[in-house]
């Protein structure tokens, strides 16, 4: 069975740091395409950070592309979402997801294109 468990969320001041990370079972992440969303109340689902499934080549929002890394380690079937110089417009609930079939580049952020999905976890930038 396929699941993916995120951890790492908390509350944070602006210009703080944070790593999320995403614990996959029942599949190989080397064989996926796996990415970071998030959601904000009241708005849709944003494409955040995408690792591609056949090179490993990393992609990013422009919202976050110079603050944001995201990166896998194999040997722990984990993927992380490293977060630097946080915003208060960065407060959402962030969300790994993975597909075992997509390979692009530039459609990435489109959430319709990834089969598994974590739980969740609350990410929140205030004063």
């Amino acid at each position: 069975q396929v699941q993916l468990v995120e951890s790492g969320g908390g509350l944070v001041q602006p210009g703080d740091s944070l790593r999320l990370s995403c614990a996959a079972s029942g599949f190989t992440l080397e064989n996926y395409a796996i990415a970071w969303f998030r959601q904000a109340p009241g708005k849709e689902r944003e494409g955040v950070s995408y690792i591609r499934r056949s090179d490993g080549s990393t992609y990013y929002a422009d919202t976050v592309k110079g603050r944001f890394t995201v990166s896998r380690d194999l040997a722990k079937n984990t993927f992380y979402l490293e977060m630097n110089s946080l915003k208060p417009e960065d407060t959402a609930v962030y969300y790994c997801a993975a597909d075992r079939y997509y390979d692009g580049t530039y459609y990435f952020t489109d959430p319709e294109l990834y089969d598994y999905w974590g739980q969740g976890t609350q990410v929140t930038v205030s004063s």
